[in-house]
């Protein structure tokens, strides 16, 4: 078998390995089998390989030097599917996002600097551009720290992350439909592509709350049909086409907020409930409560620099935004700070591939 060098990273609420992207395949297609060989994807359990039996620690990171001038390091995230053999490479992952600082940092990509080091990235999934700031004393990546995030035992050192260009990621447009509303099975809704491509509805109109635990919402088998029939939908009328094998856009519930936030949301990852919220789909939760019209604006309206807490089941989430001078949504600048750790770096097997040759 031959061996490929990887970090695994928590980053966030997820956790999955992170390579350079010349210890993989050029190929696409080869790279995509490696990497499904590696994470042991079409097994509930991912038993024959590292990942983790779930869509939060089934997710790969690739990282290179970026020749774009105004990034420093190219980043691609890697959807694995637990049970398909497939891979989607359409979304970023906010969570995953923020083990690339440290990662750039501590493999020479970057120089770092004291008491902190900004990184620049750049998103090849959406071409979008984050600031990662990643706290470097002395020098060297700091990962102890007093900062907690929910969803994540302990505490650990702050790594802020600002979204500089995050509105149409995928779509070219905030709104993508044109609207703030859209009809979809008898559900309104909105259609936002900031950060990450979502679909947003209120709990009640799908006969839910919006407080029910992500194990409750999974084993509504009609619901979760009902919930895939509007995104099916959603994507069409985005501009994405067939999203049947996709992973955008989310959907997502919201609710009135209980627990002293702004807004409670229960987010899928597809098909399934996150146990707390993607750090993109906060990005875009948050610029929805400032989009006049939207559904959001029903429970949540924001106006101004604000900083906008989330509930979900894991606990909450801030995201602080920062408004344009022309006041439009589309170029509000979003940040939000997050955690990561570096679990374990060596090499991982990957057994002899017959259909790539590799």
């Amino acid at each position: 078998m031959r061996t490929v060098p990887c970090v695994l990273m928590r980053g966030g609420t997820s956790k999955g390995p992170v390579f350079l992207a010349n210890h993989l395949p050029s190929d696409p297609l080869q790279r995509d089998e490696v990497l499904l060989s590696i994470m042991g994807s079409g097994h509930e359990l991912e038993i024959d390989g590292i990942g983790g039996g779930s869509p939060q620690t089934s997710k790969v990171a690739i990282v290179s030097r970026s020749p774009h001038p105004d990034a420093d390091v190219d980043y691609l995230f890697v959807q694995v599917m637990v049970t398909q053999r497939r891979v989607d490479t359409a979304p970023n992952c906010g969570n995953m996002l923020c083990a690339i600082g440290p990662f750039a940092i501590e493999h020479g990509l970057v120089n770092a600097s004291s008491p902190m080091t900004r990184v620049r990235i750049r998103n090849l999934n959406t071409s979008t551009f984050v600031d990662s700031d990643v706290m470097t004393p002395g020098g060297r990546v700091r990962y102890d720290g007093d900062t907690a995030i929910d969803g994540v035992p302990g505490t650990a050192a702050p790594i802020r992350l600002t979204f500089l260009n995050a509105a149409g990621a995928k779509t070219g447009s905030l709104l993508p439909t044109g609207r703030a509303r859209d009809l979809f099975d008898g559900v309104e809704a909105t259609c936002i592509d900031m950060a990450m491509p979502m679909v947003v509805m209120h709990a009640e109109a799908l006969g839910k709350t919006g407080y029910e635990t992500p194990a409750e919402l999974d084993a509504d088998s009609e619901f979760l049909q009902r919930l895939e029939r509007i995104r099916l939908q959603a994507g069409l009328a985005m501009g994405l086409g067939d999203v049947s094998q996709m992973v955008i856009p989310k959907p997502v519930l919201l609710a009135p907020a209980r627990k002293g936030g702004t807004l409670s949301v229960r987010y899928f990852m597809p098909h399934n409930c996150h146990r707390s919220v993607a750090a993109t789909g906060a990005i875009g939760l948050a610029t929805a409560c400032a989009v006049p019209g939207s559904v959001a604006q029903d429970i949540a309206p924001i106006a101004g620099e604000a900083t906008v807490r989330l509930e979900h089941p894991g606990g909450q989430i801030e995201v602080s935004l920062q408004p344009a001078a022309d006041g439009e949504p589309q170029n509000l600048r979003a940040s939000l700070v997050r955690t990561a750790r570096r679990l374990f770096s060596g090499e991982v097997y990957v057994p002899n591939l017959r259909r790539t040759g590799t």
